[in-house]
């Protein structure tokens, strides 16, 4: 089953890719790695949830910063996708960074970042297993509960094409 179809089996259409509010780019390509910018819990109205607004530890629950990543992931999907075309390119995703806006207090911060990796472990199966920084921050952009950043290994066959 391919990339697309899976995310089709879970009910998930990609959203549009969501634009830099800053001086950056949404992804960069170096073949063979593609890096993706920190994704934000963009919803397909492009705004977030209230739920996935504040603090884990406070005004977020677990379970909502965990909503809060797997939206991460599918928006890093969208983008993986407009700068390859398809997600099938994708050879392996290399690691995934997640960052956790969380009181001081709060320490289950890797099961919030699950919410990110086991989307991309069943979109992508085997090519899906990734190496993983999770880490609490004080604050995050428009004040969200989680941001999911992305290392792919891409397939080289894709730049060929591009190099005749």
């Amino acid at each position: 089953m391919t990339a697309d179809e899976k995310l089709a089996a879970l009910g998930i259409s990609l959203p549009t890719p969501a634009a830099p509010v800053a001086n950056y780019v949404p992804f960069a390509l170096s073949p063979p790695l593609l890096v993706i910018s920190g994704q934000l819990p963009l919803g397909s109205n492009s705004k977030i949830d209230p739920a996935h607004t504040g603090k884990l530890g406070l005004a977020v629950s677990r379970d909502a910063g965990r909503d809060a990543a797997r939206l991460c992931a599918i928006n890093i999907l969208a983008q993986a996708k407009a700068a390859l075309g398809d997600l099938e390119c994708i050879k392996r995703c290399l690691r995934l960074g997640g960052f956790i806006n969380a009181t001081p207090d709060f320490a289950d911060l890797a099961a919030v970042m699950n919410g990110a990796s086991d989307l991309i472990v069943e979109v992508l199966g085997e090519r899906g297993r990734h190496a993983r920084s999770t880490v609490g921050v004080a604050a995050l952009p428009l004040n969200c509960a989680v941001e999911v950043e992305a290392i792919f290994e891409t397939a080289a066959s894709i730049f060929q094409v591009n190099a005749i």
